[in-house]
């Protein structure tokens, strides 16, 4: 197979950044209604397992320290290949190369998480406690009208299997509200979901149609601020979690990979890095370059989607 090109954020201020992305599969077999992937970037390949850890090591050599490995449907990594390989075969080689400090991997699909690879996560040092798992709704007709393949009660039980083998593991997802014929009850169960679940972030989106794909085919009948509002319900729920976790963490000691400088208040010089979990820290911009270093930083204040802190 020929190699997939390497890919990394473009808004980082850095040439190289210190955290960056790196594709391990491409295509799709799950054909969802609203998605268009399969049809573009047809069904699923993966590279084998030597490449990426190629990759990676280049990519240690330049300065990075986190990686993401991404596919569209990344739980599925692996099977396409002669050696029907695992994704937790893959994280335990890159966890295994020098210098990488921090490893993560998106987006898994609920259907396809298995044991096998949540106890990676928990086992490997260098793999984060983070998952980033998408839902797209709660309610159980909705989800077969996606052809997403499980329930809503399966996806809390997902998550509370997943906290069961890793404590402290930060969870975020993505939503879909506005979906061709959903209902006020429907939306209702997907918050419901929403607050069982309690993820650490989630990414809602108002429907909208992709041509080619098999919903677009059927009328969206869901006026827009119709769906506006619904996008502003799953936020504002979604906000009140967020605060809760972040809230916890103020006077505690968290370790942060600096990033780099970019700020939250442009008048106020910040070093930028994230916890393990994926939270956004800022910090005191000091003499000293911080980063691409693991840093421990008191937090001393916390919003629902940041937190500053002092070095500790």
């Amino acid at each position: 197979m020929v190699g997939l090109p390497l890919v990394h954020d473009p808004m980082m201020s850095y040439e190289q950044p210190v955290s960056t992305y790196l594709t391990v599969m491409q295509g799709c077999n799950k054909f969802c209604t609203y998605c268009i992937v399969p049809y573009r970037r047809g069904r699923e390949r993966s590279r084998p397992v030597t490449e990426v850890v190629e990759d990676t090591r280049r990519f240690v050599e330049r300065g990075v320290r986190e990686i993401t490995l991404l596919g569209q449907n990344i739980d599925s990594y692996g099977r396409d290949l002669p050696t029907r390989s695992h994704l937790a075969e893959l994280l335990e080689a890159v966890d295994g190369v020098p210098g990488i400090e921090r490893v993560r991997f998106m987006t898994s699909h609920p259907r396809d998480m298995d044991q096998r690879l949540i106890e990676a996560v928990a086992r490997l040092p260098h793999v984060c406690e983070h998952i980033h798992v998408a839902i797209q709704s709660g309610d159980d007709t909705v989800l077969r009208r996606m052809r997403r393949g499980y329930t809503g009660d399966s996806c809390i039980e997902l998550v509370e299997r997943i906290r069961a083998t890793v404590p402290g593991i930060a969870l975020s997802t993505d939503v879909i509200v506005g979906f061709p014929g959903e209902t006020e009850e429907q939306l209702e169960r997907t918050l419901a979901v929403l607050e069982a679940c309690r993820f650490d972030k989630v990414h809602v989106a108002a429907y909208s149609p992709r041509g080619g794909t098999v919903s677009a085919t059927w009328e969206d009948d869901i006026p827009q601020a119709v769906k506006d509002e619904r996008l502003k319900r799953v936020d504002a729920l979604q906000e009140a979690i967020a605060g809760e976790y972040t809230r916890r963490l103020v006077d505690t000691t968290v370790e942060v990979l600096v990033e780099d400088t970019q700020s939250a208040r442009r008048d106020v010089p910040q070093w930028r890095g994230r916890t393990r979990t994926g939270k956004l820290v800022y910090l005191p911009r000091e003499e000293q370059d911080l980063r691409g270093r693991l840093v421990p930083v008191r937090i001393e204040k916390a919003s629902p989607w940041a937190m500053q802190g002092i070095p500790a």
